[in-house]
């Protein structure tokens, strides 16, 4: 896992290739399908990127049993381009994110990611938070 969350703070394809298998199956909720393989997590990490250049996770807490991972992060990052089609506001943001990984041969070869979406809006400007009016 700390091979891995240094992928995802870097974007670097040699670790994406080392560490996730080529058929691995990651189900992300911005994306309708399941995405496959190292080029799978770079499209959803470049989406990240491309509207928090500065997008950072920190591995908060992990378990494992057996051959997965549930992972829980903090991302951070600062809202400096287009999200769903929201312009930037220069927004920082902090939320949650919860994860399960399914690994094999010392890879990853499945992910389901529950990332706070909701909070992500509301810190970005696009949905009122519930505490403002």
């Amino acid at each position: 896992m700390n091979r891995f969350v240094e992928f995802i703070n870097t974007g670097d394809e040699d670790l994406a290739r080392e560490g996730i298998s080529p058929d691995a199956v990651f189900h992300a909720p911005s994306h309708p399908e399941p995405l496959r393989g190292p080029d799978g997590y770079l499209e959803v990490l470049g989406m990240m990127r491309s509207a928090f250049p500065d997008v950072q996770w920190t591995l908060e807490e992990k378990v494992t049993e057996g051959d997965t991972v549930a992972a829980r992060f903090t991302m951070r990052g600062t809202y400096d381009g287009e999200f769903f089609g929201i312009p930037a506001s220069g927004n920082e943001i902090s939320v949650q994110a919860m994860n399960f990984y399914y690994l094999a041969d010392g890879r990853i070869v499945g992910e389901r990611g529950q990332p706070d979406l909701l909070g992500v809006m509301q810190q970005i400007g696009a949905v009122p938070a519930p505490w403002t009016s």
